[in-house]
């Protein structure tokens, strides 16, 4: 364990594919930079509530940690399917999507691989300007969890910050053993202790809706499971070749130099690609089971589209859900025994985690943070330490800013800068 102010080159707080692949490129590049990364988690965890058997990546395989920046990485995902024994297998799969399952032990195998392990149950309470101002660093403050006297600090030349997005419930809507947000799902389906399932409401039209309302119809026999989308129906994901550029490395650099009515037209034309949106084949079988059941005459799968949730109450064991229908104007109430409510996330707020130092990191006219294109936050002069973000960029560096397309490129880039800063003499 690093003692008191130990000085490192790069601290990563927060430790999900982002900064693990940074992990990556850090360990694999000729000059050395000494690093730690803290996650107050206790392990690795990537959407663990959406680990659904059969859901499947958006991604392909190749957009794994590594392969975009260095083909030749020992991290990528071919290397792990070869060190699991599953290289042929996979190949006579004829798929490039790996179900998120498989690409979760992907993320713990590479893990496991690196030289420099991360710091799990240890938490950053605090960052600030160094005593006695030591040049070039931040002062990191931190708590390792479950630990007496577990409170120490370590100085930085350079924070890389990566602390995922923030799940988002409709106003008024708080969590509780009936009431789910869909990044907590499947723990709490395990955990499930609250009697028979009979009616169970899913509130959302994206990726996630559509798999946990499939899973709950087929994983909870008699369960009545009705769908509240906003939409009038799924719609389906355009992974078509030209719409996927915009995931491209390359797109970044059109979108970070583009003119803010250039940036508005990509997210209208293209926000279609991952948001809100649902792959072909779980709409062709959720369609299936719905046609299904009109055949058989039963309906455990309804669809209520165009409709808003209004209010969420428990009564008794049961959890009323408001709605209120777009379409007819009506208001209606609904007993269920779960709510699940996949209704995304908020990007990822740096401010959280940067404290005092956020009066330091420079804004634009809209209040949003400025962001060089190598993801180095603008700071103020008396700041001499580079601030990196991997998320909360959307406004900067587009769509894929939050999304696995661009991380083993991203990643190359923050070293690339963090060592150029280091050449000039300029943190």
């Amino acid at each position: 364990m690093a003692s008191s102010y130990d000085t490192y080159d790069v601290v990563g707080i927060g430790f999900g594919p982002s900064n693990l692949s940074l992990a990556i490129a850090l360990e694999e590049e000729a000059e050395r930079l000494s690093s730690v990364f803290f996650e107050r988690q206790p392990s690795l965890g990537w959407h663990r509530g959406m680990l659904v058997p059969s859901a499947k990546m958006q991604v392909s395989f190749l957009k794994d940690l590594a392969t975009f920046r260095n083909p030749r990485s020992r991290f990528g995902f071919v290397s792990y399917l070869h060190a699991a024994g599953r290289l042929p297998q996979f190949v006579n799969n004829q798929d490039f999507f790996p179900t998120r399952e498989e690409f979760h032990a992907y993320l713990e195998w590479a893990e496991s691989q690196l030289v420099q392990r991360p710091v799990y149950n240890a938490e950053v309470v605090a960052l600030r300007r160094p005593p006695h101002r030591a040049a070039g660093c931040v002062e990191v403050e931190l708590r390792r969890h479950a630990h007496a006297g577990g409170e120490w600090r370590i100085l930085a030349r350079n924070v890389v910050i990566s602390t995922g997005l923030m799940p988002k419930l409709p106003p008024g809507v708080e969590r509780d053993q009936r009431v789910w947000h869909s990044s907590e799902f499947l723990d709490n389906f395990r955990a499930w202790d609250g009697g028979e399932i009979r009616r169970a409401a899913v509130v959302g039209a994206g990726q996630s809706a559509a798999e946990i309302a499939r899973f709950l119809y087929d994983e909870v026999p008699g369960a009545h499971v009705l769908a509240v989308m906003p939409s009038y129906g799924y719609c389906v994901a355009d992974d078509t070749p030209f719409a996927n550029r915009v995931f491209d490395p390359g797109a970044v650099d059109v979108y970070f130099d583009g003119s803010e009515p250039s940036k508005r037209a990509i997210w209208r034309y293209h926000g279609n690609t991952n948001y809100s949106v649902v792959d072909d084949e779980v709409i062709q079988g959720l369609h299936r089971r719905a046609y299904d059941e009109e055949l058989r005459g039963t309906r455990r799968l309804s669809f209520l589209p165009m409709t808003r949730v209004r209010g969420v109450k428990r009564v008794a064991d049961d959890t009323r859900i408001s709605v209120h229908s777009l379409l007819t104007d009506d208001h209606d109430d609904f007993e269920v025994d779960l709510v699940v409510f996949a209704t995304g996330y908020d990007p990822m707020d740096p401010g959280r985690v940067l404290g005092e130092l956020d009066r330091h990191c420079l804004r634009d006219e809209a209040g949003r943070y400025r962001v060089e294109r190598d993801y180095r936050m603008v700071t103020g002069p008396e700041l001499d330490c580079g601030i990196y973000l991997q998320g909360g960029t959307e406004h900067s560096h587009g769509l894929s800013s939050s999304l696995l397309s661009n991380i083993a490129v991203r990643s190359g880039e923050i070293v690339a800068s963090i060592l150029e800063h280091r050449r000039k003499g300029v943190r």
